[in-house]
C-alpha cells in the first residue's frame, strides 16, 4: 500500500483564494470609512455641501414647473431624502472610523505604558551600580589618603633620628657580589640534584 506524501506541518499549504475578493473582510472596509470621515471634515465637503443645496433650492424655487424636479410646493421632498439618507449613512461610518481611532489610541497607549516600565527598570538598575560604584570607590585609596600616609611615614622617619645613626650596610664590590651569587647557585643546584637524586 502507498503512502501518501504528507506535507509537513512547518510547510504549510498556499492559501487558495476566492474568486471574488469580499469588501467587508479585512482592513479594507475600516480605511474606507476613516477616508469617508477625512472627507467630511474637510472645508471643500462643507462648501460643496452648501453649494449644491443652493443650486438645488434655487432651480426647483426659481425654474419654471416644469423644469423643477423636486418642486417648492413638495417642500423639496426628494432633498430631504438625500439628506436623511446621507446622515443615516454618515453616522455610523463615522462611529467607524472613532472606533478604530481609538483603537489605534488603545494599543499606542499600551505600547507607551511598556517603553515608561522599560524605562523605569534601566533607570533603576543604572541606579543600583551608580550607587555600588560609589560603595566601592569609598575601598579605594585617594589621592589625599595617600599623601597622609607618606607625610605620616615621613613624619617617623624623621622622629627616628639623623641618618648617621642608623648602621650602615657594608659597602661591596663587584667581585664579592660575584662570589656570593655564584655560592648561592651552586647551593640551589645541590638541592635540585639532591632532591631529583631521592626518590621519597
Amino acid at each position: 500500500m502507498a503512502e501518501k506524501n504528507v506535507d509537513p506541518l512547518d510547510d504549510p499549504a498556499p492559501r487558495r483564494r476566492g474568486r471574488l475578493r469580499n469588501p467587508l473582510r479585512g482592513d479594507a472596509f475600516g480605511r474606507g470609512a476613516e477616508g469617508f470621515a477625512r472627507m467630511m471634515g474637510t472645508p471643500a465637503f462643507l462648501v460643496g455641501m452648501t453649494l449644491f443645496c443652493a443650486v438645488w433650492l434655487t432651480w426647483n424655487s426659481l425654474a419654471p414647473e416644469s423644469a423643477q424636479f423636486d418642486p417648492r410646493a413638495l417642500n423639496f421632498t426628494l432633498l430631504t431624502l438625500i439628506l436623511s439618507l446621507q446622515a443615516s449613512y454618515a453616522a455610523p461610518l463615522l462611529l467607524l472610523a472613532q472606533n478604530r481611532q481609538d483603537d489605534r489610541d488603545r494599543v499606542q497607549a499600551e505600547q507607551d505604558r511598556q517603553s515608561n516600565e522599560r524605562n523605569h527598570a534601566t533607570t533603576d538598575f543604572i541606579t543600583r551600580e551608580i550607587a555600588s560604584l560609589r560603595l566601592a570607590l569609598n575601598d579605594v585609596a585617594t589621592r589625599d589618603f595617600v599623601r597622609g600616609e607618606l607625610r605620616d611615614l615621613l613624619q617617623e622617619l624623621e622622629e627616628a633620628g639623623p641618618e648617621t645613626d642608623r648602621p650602615e650596610a657594608p659597602a661591596l664590590d663587584d667581585q664579592s657580589l660575584r662570589a656570593i651569587l655564584r655560592g648561592e647557585v651552586e647551593a640551589a643546584l645541590e638541592r635540585r640534584t639532591g632532591k631529583e637524586q631521592d626518590p621519597q
